[in-house]
């Protein structure tokens, strides 16, 4: 089949839905690409920087360590965000904001949420595109063919005489839109599921991350500690 022939003989819709389909397919694809690059480097870069931060003698260390290994800013956010609470004073009571109020330990699960949701942000990105090619293309080709078998049977009535050629050459034309339909959602589909699950491992790695350096900042502030492992300094209010 010809495609300008076909490109031609198309209506407005017709030409519309092919639009679409292409502008979806190449989004996804852009997306496909790009999450690929991103969560290889995301799995390997967490593993290292984990490994990196429990090998540091402080906490300022770790951080400046993280610097140079996380590469997606993955773990870094988490560690910048419990070293402002660990190197802060403790405000005394009634003064300050309440972003500043509360204990230590309450203090440390809302930065590393807050921080925690903005790297979960990053990692889901393009995720909605996916699904949302996945879910749609199909019925878009599905609403090309169906306007084009009748665009195409509306031009072979005004013709007058019908027979099966006729009808075989444009109807056929017309159920290319399905299938071009398919082949733009099963890749965004298969996508979105693969991306899901290596997202959901590096999802876990970075929650028990944050809920180690959580008690290890706790701990540490509230024992007396050598000082030699984290240096932790909170001034009594």
């Amino acid at each position: 089949m010809d495609l300008l022939h076909w490109w031609r003989q198309g209506d407005a819709v017709t030409q519309g839905t092919a639009l679409v389909l292409l502008a979806m397919s190449v989004a996804s694809w852009v997306v496909i690409v790009w999450k690929l690059r991103t969560m290889r480097r995301a799995s390997a870069d967490v593993l290292r920087c984990t490994a990196a931060f429990w090998q540091a003698p402080s906490l300022d260390l770790a951080e400046q360590r993280l610097r140079s290994f996380d590469r997606e800013a993955l773990v870094l956010p988490l560690v910048v965000a419990a070293n402002s609470i660990a190197s802060r004073p403790l405000a005394p009571h009634g003064a300050g904001t309440l972003a500043h109020a509360g204990s230590l330990p309450q203090q440390l699960t809302r930065v590393l949420r807050d921080a925690l949701h903005g790297v979960l942000g990053k990692l889901q990105f393009g995720q909605v595109l996916l699904a949302t090619v996945g879910s749609t293309a199909p019925f878009v080709g599905l609403l090309g063919t169906v306007w084009g078998i009748y665009h195409a049977l509306t031009a072979i009535a005004g013709a007058g005489q019908i027979t099966i050629d006729r009808i075989s050459g444009p109807v056929g034309e017309a159920l290319v839109m399905t299938a071009a339909g398919l082949a733009v959602a099963i890749p965004a589909v298969l996508a979105y599921n693969v991306f899901g699950r290596l997202i959901g491992r590096v999802e876990a790695d970075l929650e028990g991350f944050a809920l180690d350096l959580r008690e290890l900042l706790v701990d540490t502030a509230a024992g007396p500690g050598d000082g030699a492992t984290v240096s932790v300094e909170r001034a009594a209010p």
